[in-house]
């Protein structure tokens, strides 16, 4: 890679608290899971170490609490090589927590997951005002919505402003302010934040989507103000809709699936790194769907995240490559 691109992470830090169980428990009915395991997560930093691992140079800004969990999540963003100088510790709030329920039945894998916000959610417009000036030395911004809804205004506008593109998951589910879709110049839901945000119902028949419904969301959202939609279908695959064309990515479905948590947050960190370096919108989609693969097919949030390397060499054994990415 000629030059790192410089990515800028504002969002969220999450210790995941995961319970694997063969099935969910039904309303007041208690059952015996088969283990446990805690991870460091969170849609913010989950994205920006998979941008750090695939190359990017990374920086976070966040907040946690003052506690064990803050210190570790802290930490994990360092071991990625991370910048953390931005990172604040808030004296009252908690670190924020996601309890996830892993089941795993005759083969399947799905998940339930709930975060206890905490210290995400202190985020103050003083804490970022710093950006207004420095957003300018980035080549990408992303956010998500488990932090203030201001905060994700206040820092798009910004980004917007000094012409620097802008990827927004919008997850948690939420509406979106007009002002905030017209600065992005990538909004990525999945099928049901994009139902969600439309009102179009993306129609499956097993791994398969229906392509029109796609459009027709993404062609909505494109009328809303936003640049360029990327919907994530999960096993039936990703699409991009933009002013240029619709492009779509079928699911690299060559894996045993173990652990889906972070694999939408994989896919957010791959794509903007892509399109960072200069990758089309087809070509970026290609390669964020190799790396989601490898996420889902391993355990925990950060755990799961693969390397440009691990990413390169499962593309290769497909007859596949990212040639030019690595000379951009």
């Amino acid at each position: 890679m000629a030059k790192k691109p410089k990515v800028l992470v504002v969002g969220s830090l999450v210790k995941d608290l995961t319970v694997i169980t063969e099935k969910f428990p039904k309303p007041g009915e208690t059952v015996l899971g088969k283990s446990f395991r805690t991870a460091s997560g969170g849609k913010g930093a989950n994205q920006a170490v998979q941008a750090a691992r695939l190359g990017a140079d990374v920086t976070v800004v966040g907040k946690v609490g003052n506690d064990d969990f803050g210190k570790s999540l802290v930490a994990s963003c360092r071991e990625s090589g991370i910048h953390t100088e931005h990172i604040a510790v808030d004296l009252k709030a908690p670190s924020a927590v996601g309890n996830v329920i892993l089941e795993t039945e005759n083969g399947k894998t799905a998940n339930r997951i709930i975060v206890i916000p905490g210290a995400n959610m202190a985020i103050t417009p003083e804490d970022v005002a710093f950006l207004k000036n420095a957003i300018q030395d980035y080549d990408m911004v992303i956010l998500q919505l488990e932090i203030p809804m201001k905060i994700n205004e206040l820092v798009a506008e910004w980004a917007f402003q000094s012409h620097v593109p802008v990827m927004l998951n919008p997850a948690p589910s939420a509406p979106l302010s007009p002002g905030l879709l017209s600065h992005l110049s990538y909004l990525s839901p999945n099928e049901h934040e994009a139902a969600d945000l439309t009102g179009i119902a993306i129609r499956r028949e097993g791994k398969k989507a229906n392509l029109e419904d796609v459009k027709a969301a993404g062609n909505f959202l494109l009328a809303k103000g936003a640049e360029n939609i990327v919907i994530t279908l999960g096993s039936a695959g990703a699409a991009a809709i933009s002013r240029s064309g619709f492009f779509f990515q079928p699911c690299i479905d060559i894996v045993e699936p173990k652990d889906p948590t972070a694999a939408g947050d994989s896919f957010v960190g791959a794509f903007s790194l892509g399109v960072c370096t200069g990758m089309g919108l087809a070509e970026a989609l290609h390669f964020a769907s190799y790396a989601a693969t490898i996420t889902v097919s391993r355990a925990g949030a950060q755990p799961s995240l693969p390397t440009l390397g691990e990413v390169e060499a499962l593309m290769k054994s497909q007859g596949s490559t990212c040639d030019g990415f690595m000379t951009r």
